[in-house]
């Protein structure tokens, strides 16, 4: 029996999977839609030129092109593999991104891939994508800089340049006649502007615990980050696996991180919200995202909570900020409270100070459980009757 040929609804449609995969365009030898880990899907050609190289050659994004303009362009891609010419034509940014990622984020183990990714198709490939890389000039990054500061805020439209800046330095050591447009000056904000102070109140907390409900995703989540005090990734990629039966979380390490509590007993508060949680078959992870992965879209369960709750504007990273300063109201040592952080130790301390400190980060976290469960409670309990 034929193979249906792909349509433009057949490549929205595919999933992503826990690794980048090519899917065969059955209507077109050697054309591909390539997914990646977090969704997004380019066209993609492979040919070997007249030496019997095998050479794959980025057609570009799929929200660029229809899958008929991409057969158009994935075969005159082939015809100039095998005859050995320049395949393509100019670059696009879209493919020396890509390059970028696979040279030098991927090589690298960057641990930061699959958010630069998701900034780059959000922010950045729309606008670009198709573009010839050497014709983006300083007034365009400035207008794109411009567009996102004014609709994500100065934070985003900073870490986006950093992206781009690293994607134009990279290019430029690899050609000699380019010159990144890329400038100093052009931050939207400064490191001391940046720097946040915001913790919440008892009265946001409440609020907060109280929109959060019992079974949304990213409501458990927002629990979950203020009674373990751990970065937002770490939490969000926390699998049933690791949590043993007795309530001990195994943080992994990744590659080039500088610190991690590697080891938390949870309190008893924490571990019913996970417990809370739906357990998928597909799906290893506590926090389950849409596929198979784990919740990776924040900024739309975010969006939802905050039209629901009116508090001042807050981050998730702030419950961080808020479960450390909560540890210091319930007389948890601050030496402790960034052992269960995972921040790195410096100095001797840090170097030669090799206890686990297991007993003193499960204490910690069992005073930081009750103080919020006390916080929790309605006024009128915390009366006490004087003699």
């Amino acid at each position: 029996m034929a193979r249906r040929t792909l349509t433009d609804s057949m490549v929205a449609a595919l999933k992503c999977k826990q690794k980048r995969y090519n899917h065969p365009d059955p209507g077109m030898p050697g054309h591909y839609v390539r997914v990646s880990a977090t969704g997004t899907k380019s066209y993609a050609v492979v040919a070997r030129d007249p030496n019997g190289k095998q050479i794959w050659h980025t057609i570009g994004s799929t929200s660029l092109h229809t899958i008929a303009e991409a057969r158009e362009l994935a075969r005159e891609a082939i015809k100039a593999i095998k005859a050995g010419e320049d395949r393509g034509g100019p670059e696009t940014f879209a493919s020396v991104a890509e390059q970028w990622l696979t040279r030098h984020v991927v090589a690298k183990g960057l641990r930061s891939e699959d958010h630069i990714r998701r900034c780059l198709a959000l922010h950045v490939l729309p606008a670009w994508g198709g573009r010839e890389f050497t014709s983006i000039k300083r007034r365009d990054v400035a207008a794109l800089l411009d567009q996102i500061e004014d609709s994500g805020g100065p934070v985003i439209a900073d870490k986006v340049l950093a992206f781009i800046s690293g994607i134009t330095n990279w290019y430029a050591t690899r050609n000699d006649d380019y010159v990144s447009p890329v400038t100093r000056g052009m931050r939207r904000s400064s490191t001391k502007e940046r720097a946040r102070e915001r913790i919440l109140t008892d009265d946001e907390i409440r609020t907060m615990w109280t929109a959060a409900g019992e079974h949304d995703v990213f409501g458990a989540l927002v629990k979950t980050l203020l009674l373990t005090g751990q970065r937002r990734e770490k939490v969000a990629t926390m699998r049933w696996q690791d949590v043993s039966v007795d309530g001990v979380w195994t943080i992994p390490a990744e590659a080039r991180e500088k610190g991690n509590a590697r080891e938390l007993v949870l309190p008893e508060a924490a571990l019913q919200v996970i417990r809370s949680r739906p357990r998928l078959e597909s799906n290893p992870y506590i926090f389950a995202g849409r596929t198979i992965g784990p919740l990776r879209n924040f900024y739309t369960g975010k969006g939802r909570f905050d039209a629901e709750v009116k508090m001042a504007p807050w981050t998730l990273h702030d419950l961080r900020r808020t479960a450390k300063s909560l540890m210091a109201r319930a007389g948890v040592r601050p030496d402790i409270s960034e052992r269960v952080l995972g921040h790195a130790i410096q100095g001797v301390e840090g170097t030669y100070d090799r206890h686990s400190y297991s007993a003193e980060k499960a204490h910690a976290l069992k005073a930081l459980a009750n103080l919020i469960e006390n916080i929790l409670r309605p006024p009128a309990e915390k009366v006490v009757s004087l003699r």
